[in-house]
């Protein structure tokens, strides 16, 4: 299998610039507190203590808005213990995917695609070729993310031989329809390399950039096996009111970008999908604004939004329709 990348000329991202800068900033401050405040100990560790909290407090207001705003809509809540153990697992998986994974290593895993061979090609109609090798994969990232997010899945695809393209959606604060082109380049690339469409795996945004490419390209449901989408918000989420870049408001809840898209797709559109959503999402929110109407739902209990996309029974599901 050769390794290439469909997006060659992309030598950078917006988002691993910005969260770089973040982490040195936060680690130069740290220090610089600690420095600072050298000839009172107290005083330091208090300090660096409340620097280290603040991404735990963040993400337990997100959690707390979660469970406030699914209850008012009637919708499932986690217990109390439950809450605080999704709080945790997200506030350790965060830590790794946007102080380490998508700042840093967000090009360690390059795409992989095979050159396909003769002896598995067939010839299904004139001038159609379809491959019979493993199916190739598409990974699409979601709001603030970068194909960093995605190194988890790297290995396990490998070892099913399953040729990869991972995305980069820039500009990170566009409109959503811009990243259409993008998606039919990995699309375009997964195809000719396998001679299969491929399967698509989307987070978050990623998904509603998915359905964006299905509306603007002619035929192209028959180019994808199937979609599965992770915390994707279909129908909006109640956080977005708080977002002002491009697409952080097309992602508001019955935004009039989200009520254009749904009416201008086929009403059987959600066969294609699988969507997966928790009730202790705390950025898609409130329960049920992660599921397409007509898709095959999977529902699990109290995990966060971004631990869905390293969640072991996501995985596994995934791979189990890769298999078949």
């Amino acid at each position: 299998m050769t390794t290439v990348n469909p997006q060659a000329a992309v030598r950078s991202s917006q988002v691993a610039n910005v969260q770089r800068a973040l982490t040195v900033g936060w680690v130069l401050w740290v220090v610089g507190w600690t420095v600072w405040w050298r000839a009172d100990p107290a005083v330091a560790w208090a300090g660096v203590g409340l620097l280290l909290a603040q991404h735990g407090l963040l993400l337990a207001f997100q959690f707390g808005l979660s469970a406030r705003v699914s209850r008012a809509a009637g919708q499932t809540v986690p217990s109390g213990g439950a809450l605080v153990g999704a709080w945790w697992r997200e506030s350790v998986i965060a830590v790794k995917v946007f102080g380490w994974r998508q700042p840093w290593r967000w090009r360690a895993w390059p795409d992989t695609l095979p050159t396909l061979p003769v002896a598995t090609r067939t010839v299904t109609s004139p001038g159609v070729t379809a491959g019979t090798g493993p199916r190739g994969v598409l990974l699409v990232h979601g709001f603030m993310c970068n194909r960093g997010i995605w190194n988890g899945w790297h290995a396990a695809l490998a070892q099913g031989g399953h040729p990869v393209v991972v995305v980069n959606l820039e500009p990170y604060r566009g409109a959503i329809d811009d990243y259409v082109p993008t998606i039919e380049q990995a699309v375009a690339a997964l195809t000719q390399a396998t001679g299969r469409p491929p399967l698509v795996v989307a987070h978050s945004m990623g998904g509603l950039a998915m359905r964006a490419w299905l509306r603007a390209t002619p035929g192209a449901q028959a180019r994808v096996a199937h979609i599965v989408t992770l915390g994707t918000p279909h129908q909006g989420t109640w956080l977005a009111r708080w977002g002002f870049a491009t697409n952080a408001r097309q992602m508001r809840l019955r935004s009039p970008w989200l009520c254009e898209l749904t009416a201008n797709e086929p009403p059987d559109l959600g066969r294609l999908f699988t969507c997966w959503h928790s009730c202790a999402d705390n950025i898609v929110f409130p329960l049920g604004t992660a599921v397409l109407p007509g898709c095959t739902e999977r529902y699990l209990s109290n995990v966060g939004h971004v631990a869905l996309v390293d969640h072991p029974q996501v995985r596994a599901d995934t791979l189990a329709l890769l298999a078949r």
